[in-house]
């Protein structure tokens, strides 16, 4: 059986209570507008997809379901930009200990959008390091909890 094109294999659908108001606000982020349906559209970032479906219906959320993450090049750019938006800020800019830099912001739904760059050099060695010793002082939390 054909293999599907790797860019339409897993395409993420966001439930949407205003369609108008979440298109706006992904193409204000950089997505394209591909197709739209009414309460319906398809939007592009690159090569991959992400929909909108409206549901008007749907309850306000008070935390992210889930999100997406957008790997980027400059992502304290991007930062600058989610900034200068006003976007609802889930996580703030920081190097993480597994690898990236990132924040995750939310948009008008809740749904969060993690933009990412990989940390390299310097700043991985420091996180790097800092995973090392997290992961050896839970060790030893656990030696001694043995103790008692």
């Amino acid at each position: 059986m054909p293999e599907a094109d790797p860019n339409e294999q897993l395409v993420v659908e966001v439930f949407v209570r205003d369609i108008r108001r979440s298109t706006d606000f992904y193409r204000s982020l950089g997505f394209v507008l591909v197709r739209d349906d009414g309460t319906f559209v398809e939007l592009n970032w690159e090569a991959t997809k992400l929909f909108l479906d409206e549901r008007a219906e749907l309850p306000p959320f008070t935390h992210p379901q889930a999100n997406v993450r957008i790997m980027v090049t400059d992502v304290d750019a991007w930062w600058q930009r989610a900034q200068e938006l006003g976007a609802a800020v889930f996580q703030p800019i920081a190097d993480r200990p597994y690898g990236l830099r990132d924040f995750t912001i939310l948009d008008p739904d809740g749904f969060g959008l993690r933009f990412a760059t990989r940390l390299e050099g310097e700043r991985a060695e420091r996180q790097a390091t800092q995973r090392s010793i997290e992961q050896r002082l839970e060790r030893l939390g656990e030696a001694f909890d043995g103790l008692g």
